[in-house]
């Protein structure tokens, strides 16, 4: 166990010595491919049902929606792909930053800005912070605002545990989440676990926010000890990037961790089941199983085998992938009417294809505007 935990923790941040300045191409593409469907890309494939109207046109409609309780869809794991991503980047940018500062001090100003516009960002997009009312704000109810929480648990696992305690912590997350839920009762009784009216989580949401909860069936605080272990998952992929086996064997590692993950979280799921509004810790296991697949398969196809080709317009949207995701939320509506002005004349001519062009158009007017900034290096960071 010594022996494992000391090699373990040569991938610890503090330790400069897997320092690397390449850029995982594979990471990027990833992040693009991701925002792609946040931005407007789920609205255009799924007007192709309004079209072609068949099994197929219906299931990728019916993919591109949350599953409405038990159960796991494919758009469900855009969210979770977020927060996994941003651990991967954490590894990269924590070993950086601590190579050249003499403490953690100037690390934890970062964090803390990060985490606090992260808040606010999420309060903008779902929290009506822009009504100025607050009696209408929701203080806690977003993905940006759930990355935050993740990204600043997984910091204090991440800068002050080994390496083989931050598995055990991240384990540790998910079990106490376990533990919270299925064993906690609510109106006397464990009954409703899993129901979205009888779980502990719904519940601490609304005695803790009170009027400022948003009042749907999504949980946050509870979840948040979740956050951060999805975030530990990307993480963990971090250290496998970082490591000094060669490619491939990377590639097998993310191939083995994903099928692993998404076995355990198969078993798990019969007596903790997988339901994303409560990010259960099954959840967590089946979709960091699949993020880490996803993980694999860009890295084989881009950073393996260097097939660049077809991938560009990923990376572009990827660059500035927090810009992109607040700017489709706050003015989502606004990108597709701009969009109509070139598209309602033609819409007697396209009839049924009408929702399709217009989201298609929207994403098409966001992504120029990334282009710029990609083509100028324009990166907006926080």
């Amino acid at each position: 166990m010594i022996k494992l935990a000391s090699k373990l923790n040569l991938f610890h941040v503090k330790d400069s010595g897997l320092l690397s300045n390449e850029r995982v191409i594979s990471v990027d593409a990833l992040r693009g491919f991701d925002m792609f469907w946040i931005m407007g890309g789920e609205g255009a494939f799924m007007g192709l049902d309004k079209v072609f109207h068949n099994k197929i046109t219906g299931f990728i409609n019916e993919q591109l929606n949350h599953v409405e309780w038990f159960g796991f869809h494919f758009y469900d794991i855009i969210m979770p792909l977020f927060l996994f991503l941003v651990g991967i980047s954490m590894v990269y940018s924590y070993r950086k930053r601590l190579s050249t500062e003499k403490n953690d001090i100037p690390l934890w100003k970062h964090t803390i800005k990060r985490v606090i516009i992260l808040w606010l960002l999420g309060m903008i997009v779902q929290g009506n912070l822009l009504t100025y009312n607050i009696d209408k704000f929701h203080l806690y109810a977003n993905t940006l605002q759930a990355i935050a929480s993740g990204y600043l648990i997984a910091t204090i696992i991440i800068l002050y545990l080994p390496v083989l305690h931050q598995i055990t912590a991240t384990l540790g997350l998910m079990l106490l989440y376990w533990a919270i839920m299925a064993l906690i009762p609510i109106n006397g009784t464990t009954a409703g676990a899993y129901t979205p009216d009888g779980n502990v989580a719904q519940f601490v949401d609304a005695v803790i926010l009170g009027r400022f909860d948003d009042g749907l069936d999504y949980t946050w605080i509870v979840s948040s000890l979740n956050f951060a272990a999805t975030t530990m998952l990307g993480v963990f992929c971090g250290y496998i990037l970082q490591s000094g086996v060669s490619k491939l064997k990377k590639f097998r590692n993310f191939i083995i961790f994903g099928t692993l993950l998404i076995v355990l979280a198969l078993v798990l799921d019969i007596w903790h089941p997988i339901i994303k509004k409560l990010w259960t810790s099954s959840f967590v296991l089946f979709s960091g199983g699949i993020c880490v697949l996803l993980l694999g398969i860009f890295y084989l196809i881009i950073d393996v085998w260097n097939i660049r080709k077809g991938t560009k317009w990923m990376i572009i949207i990827g660059s500035n992938a927090i810009f992109a995701y607040v700017v489709s939320h706050v003015f989502g509506d606004q990108l597709r009417g701009m969009a109509d002005v070139f598209i309602n004349g033609l819409k007697p001519l396209i009839g049924s294809w009408g929702d399709t062009f217009t989201y298609a158009g929207g994403v098409l007017i966001l992504f120029a505007a990334l282009h710029y900034m990609y083509k100028n290096k324009i990166y907006i960071k926080i």
